[in-house]
């Protein structure tokens, strides 16, 4: 019978390969981080991975064809037309749509947009409180209240900023803030924000990550919520504590292509 250290280092081995595999250029057309990866100003890349993130549910076709969409909406400048639009170019947004996300949803995102960056350079500094980060749970719960801190905000559009306060687990912002944090040369996770950390990111967790990660028991609990999250990634800080979520280009690719792993 394997030692844990063992077992440890077999998974290890098995997930390092897998990453290397599915964390590469050659992916990124067929996912939604696809979007952002259209522009090459900071701003923009944010705003349409954060939109992109938003979108992410259903198919990523879908997602990717929405995405694309609301470009066109924003003039193929997001962040300009966020700054600088008129009351008459907010028509042009009206009637947008994706599953449950509506114009109402889209209007209030434009309009918490522009204030924060009528005051901020990046969206990086809507996750950091004002005493300075201290983890991904508190920098989430305080983006949350940041994004809904306004007396028009629709009581609607606050189910699309999810918080570990509700016991989310949060896999959208977690997979934006992959994308924007992740530094590495492969040329698909952004690297753009630095007061955050690789190492303090939470892993995303959809239904592919999770059916993945349990088969491989780096998840025990019996239902997804945000202390699932919490579990699954500080497992994957026994195999790489300084970037622990890289390892979610594995847990997805082995889930989509159907892999099976046994020890």
């Amino acid at each position: 019978m394997k030692s844990m250290h063992v077992l440890q280092k077999d998974l290890k081995d098995f997930l390092d390969k897998k990453v290397d595999f599915y964390n590469q250029t050659s992916f990124i057309n067929n996912d939604p981080v696809f979007v952002p990866h259209q522009f090459l100003k900071k701003q923009d890349i944010e705003i349409m991975g954060f939109f992109a993130a938003t979108f992410a549910w259903g198919q990523r076709k879908t997602i990717i064809q929405k995405s694309t969409e609301l470009v066109e909406r924003f003039n193929n400048e997001p962040h300009e037309f966020i700054l600088h639009h008129s009351e008459d170019d907010l028509k042009q947004l009206l009637g947008f749509k994706h599953r449950t996300f509506n114009d109402t949803d889209l209007l209030y995102f434009v309009d918490f947009l522009q204030r924060h960056y009528k005051e901020n350079d990046s969206l990086e500094d809507a996750f950091i409180p004002k005493t300075g980060f201290a983890d991904m749970e508190s920098s989430l719960i305080h983006f949350e209240r940041y994004f809904s801190n306004h007396p028009h905000a629709p009581g609607r559009t606050q189910k699309h900023v999810a918080t570990p306060a509700r016991n989310s687990t949060c896999k959208r912002l977690n997979m934006f803030l992959r994308w924007m944090v992740r530094c590495d040369n492969k040329e698909v996770d952004f690297g753009l924000w630095k007061k955050i950390k690789p190492k303090d990111l939470i892993c995303p967790i959809d239904v592919h990550v999770d059916r993945t990660a349990r088969k491989l028991g780096l998840i025990t609990r019996k239902q997804t919520d945000w202390k699932t999250a919490v579990e699954l990634t500080e497992n994957l800080r026994l195999l790489d504590p300084d970037d622990p979520v890289k390892y979610d280009f594995a847990l997805f690719g082995l889930s989509i292509e159907k892999e099976i792993y046994e020890l």
